[in-house]
């Protein structure tokens, strides 16, 4: 083969970057193509299959949780069927998974393991659900309150007040709001919360007795 030929049959100049990285840069692209079908297979067919048995397991743990007045088989199981830790370790990335996470959160604050409510609630991934997570939210502030952590507690209360606005939520967080800011002697700030409930939510239960913890607090307020 002459000289030409040659040239013609490798267009790439020898030495150029292409021509010595050649096999190096193949297997990036089959890796990459490797890679997206993992993704797609990992979402649509793995997670797909452990969220069906997360969800039927999830189901016992849920009747559990609605018989067992400490709640320990919800939270261990029975033997038989996992408990809502197991859900939460072994189904992470499935909705069964978060909303474990969300009861466990609540049961650990009624057993007055506040700490570990704090942990198990922080790993609760909003869902757009107009309940649900601003009861995270709420919970959260709870479990900083409990713990001390009032500077924590408010960002938390104020955050499930604000996620969805209606008069079953709103309400009750924004009074645990200005309960908080009592607490750390910001009497303004807690005035603008329990005003905002006899403003904005005036047909809510906490608004019928809003007044007494307004006047309360404005006689603080310079």
């Amino acid at each position: 083969m002459s000289t030409t030929e040659k040239e013609t049959s490798h267009p790439v100049r020898k030495g150029s970057f292409l021509e010595e990285n050649s096999k190096s840069l193949l297997f990036i692209a089959g890796a990459v193509v490797l890679l997206i079908g993992i993704y797609f297979w990992y979402q649509n067919v793995y997670l797909k299959d452990r969220a069906q048995e997360a969800s039927a397991k999830m189901y016992k743990a849920e009747q559990f949780l609605g018989v067992d007045s400490l709640a320990n088989k919800a939270i261990n199981g029975d033997g038989g069927y996992p408990g809502l830790e197991k859900i939460a370790e072994e189904y992470d990335n499935t909705k069964s998974a978060n909303l474990a996470n969300l009861y466990l959160g609540g049961i650990y604050l009624r057993k007055g393991e506040y700490k570990k409510a704090a942990e198990t609630l922080g790993k609760y991934s909003e869902t757009g659900s107009p309940v649900a997570d601003p009861l995270a939210l709420g919970l959260l502030g709870d479990a900083y309150s409990e713990l001390k952590d009032f500077k924590q507690a408010a960002t938390y209360y104020k955050k499930a007040a604000d996620k969805s606005s209606n008069k079953f939520t709103s309400p009750m967080f924004l009074k645990k709001l200005g309960l908080v800011y009592e607490f750390q002697k910001d009497f303004k700030s807690a005035e603008d919360a329990y005003t905002k409930i006899k403003t904005q939510f005036p047909e809510s239960q906490e608004a019928a007795m809003i007044d007494e913890y307004i006047a309360r607090v404005a006689v603080q307020v310079k």
